[in-house]
Parts: structure tokens; sequence; C-alpha cells
């Protein structure tokens, strides 16, 4: 039975792959610790550099018939294995993943990590209303940062498009918004607000690590940038709407470049309260004394936010 059910997903994935939609490779990795690894490289998305997928199952998917929860994390070839990061440090996601389905607290995922498209990272992930409602002197520095037009509509809209419904359509999935969750830090942080707001029928759940609030670097901005803060408050504003269910995580350290993102996540965090959203119950905002903004910082609280985020 497993036999043919791989047939059937080669199948699938062939169709899939004449008709554009998947990678010219497809990799099966050796199993982690527990769960396996599937990676997908060379994905055709419009209007992107081209992307890639490291996909990890939990223990059982490949013996049963349940329907599994997904989340989707952004710089995804820092989440499983050293070799591949880009610094040797990981988030080790699967293992926060596995630490809160033993503790109970968390069901199941299957969890989706995308590739960061290299050079092009910063123009994919920085949110198009960010760069909207910026001045021309703000739009100069996030161009000169970027070397090219800002992507992340078309990298969201790929996502929530394409990439939802293969996933859904080649594992066991629970396709539906209260399944669904996105995850990512520093400028991935900001992009699953961005993913969060905007697309409030796909996600249900999103956890902005450490988001890279003054979305340039903040050693050119004598002080704190109050333009930043407006267009944050703006932003959230016009985009959060009401909780209806929905649950989002908001953190941040406080050394390394996390010792610049107090006073714009203090505005974020007024808005959203402004908003109506309970703290402890739609949302949770908090800070983590002596963090640096790097993986092993974020791989020690990754088991905490997934209890709190992902949690029913």
């Amino acid at each position: 039975m497993v036999a043919m059910r791989r047939i059937a997903q080669f199948v699938f994935a062939l169709a899939l792959l004449l008709a554009g939609l998947l990678p010219s490779a497809v990799y099966a990795q050796a199993r982690p610790a527990q769960g396996r690894l599937l990676e997908y490289q060379g994905i055709a998305a419009t209007g992107l550099p081209d992307q890639r997928l490291t996909i990890w199952l939990p223990p059982g998917y490949d013996e049963g018939t349940q329907r599994y929860r997904v989340l989707y994390m952004h710089d995804g070839h820092n989440l499983f294995d050293p070799a591949k990061s880009n610094f040797n440090k990981i988030w080790a996601a699967d293992k926060a993943m596995l630490a809160v389905m033993a503790a109970g607290t968390v069901e199941p995922h299957i969890i989706i990590g995308i590739w960061a498209p290299g050079v092009d990272r910063y123009r994919q992930y920085l949110p198009r209303p960010i760069f909207d409602r910026a001045s021309p002197a703000l739009r100069a520095k996030m161009d000169e940062r970027a070397q090219g037009a800002m992507v992340s509509k078309a990298y969201l809209d790929w996502i929530t498009g394409p990439l939802k419904s293969w996933v859904d359509a080649q594992f066991r999935t629970l396709p539906g918004r209260d399944h669904t969750a996105i995850v990512g830090s520093s400028m991935g942080g900001l992009m699953s607000c961005y993913a969060f707001m905007e697309r409030p029928d796909v996600f249900g759940r999103a956890g902005c690590v450490s988001s890279h609030w003054p979305a340039v670097d903040p050693r050119d901005v004598a002080g704190v940038d109050g333009e930043l803060q407006e267009i944050l408050d703006q932003w959230f504003a016009e985009r959060l709407g009401q909780p209806d269910g929905r649950r989002l995580w908001l953190d941040h350290g406080t050394a390394t470049l996390d010792a610049y993102y107090a006073p714009y996540q203090q505005v974020v965090d007024a808005r959203i309260a402004a908003q109506g959203w309970q703290r402890g119950k739609d949302w949770e905002s908090r800070v983590y004394e002596g963090a640096e903004h790097e993986e092993n910082a974020w791989a020690a609280r990754l088991p905490e936010i997934f209890g709190w985020l992902l949690a029913d």
C-alpha cells in the first residue's frame, strides 16, 4: 500500500512538473531524528526568482491516513540542516515541533520551509504596504538595499495560490484557515505579518519573530525613525481587522540588531491593543532579554512560540 501511494505521488508530481508547477528536481532526504525531509529545487514562480522548498513530514505521516495542519516558514534553508544554512546555525524547527507534540500542547504539523532567494531576499520579503507608504527619501534607501523591484506581493500570491494548492493536493493537509500558519524572523517576520493581514482567509496564525521593523539599516537613522513608526501604526490600523479566531505572536530580543526594535514593537503593540485584540488570547508580544538577532536565539524560544501560537 505504501509503495502504491508513493507511485501515485510520483505520477502526480510528474504531471505538475510538466505543467510548470513543480521544480526540475525533487530529492527525498534521509530521515531526521524523527519525521522525514523532502527537498524541491528550481521551482518556477511567476514574477519571482526560482524558489526552493524543504518540507518536513511529522512521524507517522507515511504510515497513516491522518490529515495534518500546515506551517509555512520563511528562510527554509535555516530551519533543519546546519550544512544548508547561511551561518551553520538553524532554528531546529523539527525538534521544536516534536517537543510541543510530545508535551501534548500542539497537534502535528507539516512544515513547509521556503528558502530565501539569496540576494533577492530583501525585495521578496519587504511588505509592499511599507514600501508604498514610505517617503521618497526612505524609498530610495529601500531601493538601494533591494537592487530590484519589490516582489513581496507576487511572493504572497505565489504562496497562497500555486504553492498552497500544490501542498494541499500533494499532501494530506487540513487546508482551512484555522489549520494554516506562517512564521518568519527578521524580514521574514515582516513578511509573516504582511501575509497574516492581507490574507486572513488563508492564515489563521502568524509568528513574527524579531521582525525587522526599521525596514532599512537602523544605524543609518539618528535615534528612532518616526516615519517608520507612523507607517507601522497606519498599516496595522488599516489591515489588521478583528481577531475572528486568529492568533498573532510578536517578539524581539535586546542584543545586536534586536536592540533597535523595541520603539517600533511598542507602537505595533499599542495599535493591536487599540484594535480590540486581547493580549494572551488573540495576540502575544514578548521581549527576550539578552537574546541576539540570530538562529540560535530563535531556536531557543521556538518551542515556546509553537506552544502558544499553534495550540488549540
